[in-house]
């Protein structure tokens, strides 16, 4: 199992991955658009097409994964980061979801996508945002 720190932010994930190079020496992994993406994966309004769907960076030995969000509303100041958690096999993603889902909001429901052949993502009963998933993997 392994986890990784998830920021989202509203429309300048760029503009954070820039500071976090000066700052950090961050590497850049990878950086795609939202125009980027694969339209059964995610679709959004054009006017949001610069905006990143997905970045990847390293700090150190740590990856972080990065990605903007359109509503403001799913955006408070202290509260956009998620940690993913990436299994080895869709049934321990089942498992742990099925554990987290009381009284669970749900973000993206449990789906195959062209990056995970299981994924989900919720906010717990406490508040706390989790991204469960498998690699692209057949397990």
């Amino acid at each position: 199992m392994i986890v990784t720190p998830n920021f989202h932010f509203l429309g300048n994930c760029m503009e954070g991955i820039e500071l976090y190079k000066k700052v950090f020496g961050a590497k850049i992994l990878c950086v795609l658009k939202n125009k980027d993406a694969n339209p059964i994966d995610y679709t959004s309004d054009s006017k949001y097409s610069e905006y990143v769907y997905h970045a990847e960076i390293m700090i150190g030995e740590t990856r972080i994964m990065m990605s903007d969000i359109t509503e403001k509303n799913e955006h408070i100041p202290g509260n956009s980061l998620s940690l993913v958690v990436t299994f080895d096999t869709a049934d321990e993603v089942e498992k742990a979801f099925s554990l987290l889902n009381g009284d669970a909001v749900i973000i993206t429901p449990m789906k195959s996508t062209t990056y995970s052949s299981c994924f989900v993502s919720l906010i717990d009963k406490f508040g706390m945002r989790w991204e469960l998933m498998t690699e692209q993997t057949e397990r």
